[in-house]
């Protein structure tokens, strides 16, 4: 099983750059045996909160057909972050593009201070899907801050927490700290991917990060960047390798 954590570097307001360095990254994870890559937190539009609502994406949109299709081709799950409307209430959410599925979405649970006046809380709890032989559940950004929800996939029997994040140089270690105690008390390995460059005006600070079911740190991106951290299990060891672009 190979999997993958993205760094990207978003442009603000610019789409369909933004798409493209997906499928850019998506190919080269292909390439490398990766069977699923995840993008940080709203990775298609950046961070937002005012701009939100003229960058929202919609179920099925019609500026995904590109990355279903490499999803399909290439045999791999693509997890893509953006603003999600659904019905009447905007979410922080995550794009989950399969082959051979329909799309599904993830809502963000938690929200930090602030975003509750552009985004109501997420109204799908308990996303799971099989990937090989790991049960998945997803989270994003402050899901993490609520023990609550990691919990909650552990009950659940997952074996791989995947964590979409966008952590500042002030909350990295914070949040890498939490993980790995989630890793080690809850028996899951858990991968991280983080912004490589700033969006919202913040500095990111990178660090996408994998831990084993065990708590050992066995992959790490180090710094900041654009570029992919790839995880190969082998039998029941862990081994990364890093790709940094540019």
């Amino acid at each position: 099983m190979t999997i993958a954590a993205a760094q990207t570097i978003p442009k603000r307001n610019n789409i369909p750059t933004n798409l493209a360095d997906h499928i850019r990254l998506s190919n080269l994870a292909a390439d490398h045996g990766a069977k699923l890559i995840v993008f940080p937190e709203m990775s298609i539009t950046g961070y937002e909160r005012e701009l939100a609502k003229s960058l929202a994406f919609v179920p099925e949109d019609e500026r995904l057909a590109a990355l279903r299709a490499l999803s399909q081709a290439k045999d791999i799950v693509i997890l893509a972050g953006a603003p999600i409307l659904l019905v009447t209430d905007l979410h922080i959410g995550m794009f989950v593009l399969r082959p051979g599925f329909p799309d599904m979405v993830y809502t963000k649970q938690f929200l930090h201070d602030g975003e509750e006046k552009y985004f109501t809380p997420g109204i799908n709890t308990d996303l799971q899907f099989g990937l090989g032989n790991e049960i998945v559940s997803l989270a994003i950004c402050a899901d993490i801050t609520n023990p609550i929800h990691p919990a909650r996939a552990s009950a659940l029997d997952t074996s791989l927490y995947i964590a979409s994040i966008f952590y500042t140089p002030s909350g990295i270690d914070e949040g890498l700290s939490d993980l790995q105690s989630y890793a080690k008390e809850l028996s899951m390995n858990v991968l991280m991917s983080n912004f490589g460059g700033p969006s919202y005006d913040y500095l990111s600070a990178g660090e996408s990060t994998f831990w084993t079911n065990s708590g050992e740190l066995a992959g790490r991106f180090a710094g900041t960047g654009e570029g992919l951290l790839i995880m190969n299990k082998l039998d029941n060891t862990w081994e990364q390798k890093v790709l940094k672009i540019g």
